[in-house]
Order: structure tokens, then C-alpha cells, then sequence
């Protein structure tokens, strides 16, 4: 069965609302066949991103950059992982209260390091999360997991 590994580091009840939104799409009835697997950014380990067929990131956004705890799961995966899953789809969200261009940045330098392919753009959102931010992060989780089906 394929595994969606979504890593996320989830301080705030904004970020909560984000990352159920998330889960509930890549749980939609519409999507078969994959385990859904939820570990904070501190817990995971290479084992959990190997064992993953595709990933979704989830970080808020710190003084413009990634979280420290998702910056500390790229630095402890990184190396380990990095020739073994090239090539494997992932989705991203970020929120912040003001810019986020820094973490979307980092976001993606990072994964293209390690060859990851985007399965489209970065959800970005600024301020309090509303009804269409909890659809795009729905959208999000829905996507990727159909797109390791």
C-alpha cells in the first residue's frame, strides 16, 4: 500500500486548522489505497521518509523562514535520504502572519536538493486561516496522496 507521510510541525491553532485540513484530504473517499501517516516535524526520522512514497510538508512561518523543527527534519534527513527518494512527489504549506517568500524559498531549495518533484505550488497563507485556505490545504493532502495511488 503507498505511504503519504505528512511532517509538519504544528504550534498554533491556525496551523492545527491547516494540518487537519490536510489530513482530511488525503483521506477523501475519492482517494484509495494509502496509508496516511502524521508525524510532527522533531519525530520523524529517515526511516519514516524512506518508507514514504510521497511526503507533505507543513511548516509555520518563523521570522521569514521554515520552522526550526522542519529545518531540523531537512538537516536529519537530508543525507540519508537523499539519493533513495529522488524523484518521489511532494506538497507543501506554509502560514505566517506577514511574508512567507522566505519559507516557500527554503521549501523549495531544499527539495530540489534532494530531488523531490512538486506536485504543484507551495499553499501559502497570510493571517488567520479562512474557508478557502482550508480548501487549498484540502486540495493539498487530496493531490498528492491521488498522485501516489
Amino acid at each position: 500500500m503507498p505511504r503519504l507521510l505528512i511532517v509538519h510541525h504544528t504550534p498554533s491553532p491556525a496551523m492545527h486548522d491547516l494540518f487537519e485540513a490536510v489530513v482530511a484530504g488525503a483521506n477523501d473517499p475519492g482517494v484509495a489505497g494509502v496509508e496516511v501517516v502524521r508525524v510532527p516535524a522533531l519525530s520523524a526520522t529517515a526511516s519514516d521518509v524512506l518508507a514514504a512514497d510521497g511526503f507533505v510538508l507543513g511548516t509555520p512561518v518563523n521570522i521569514g523562514y521554515v520552522s526550526g523543527a522542519l529545518k531540523h527534519f531537512f538537516d536529519t534527513v537530508y543525507y540519508p535520504c537523499l539519493d533513495a527518494t529522488r524523484g518521489r512527489p511532494f506538497g507543501a504549506y506554509v502560514h505566517g502572519n506577514q511574508g512567507t517568500e522566505g519559507a516557500v524559498k527554503a521549501i523549495r531549495d531544499i527539495t530540489t536538493g534532494l530531488g523531490w518533484a512538486p506536485v504543484g505550488e507551495t499553499v501559502s497563507i497570510t493571517g488567520a486561516p479562512d474557508r478557502a485556505a482550508r480548501e487549498r490545504c484540502y486540495e493539498l493532502g487530496g493531490v498528492v496522496a491521488a498522485t501516489i495511488m
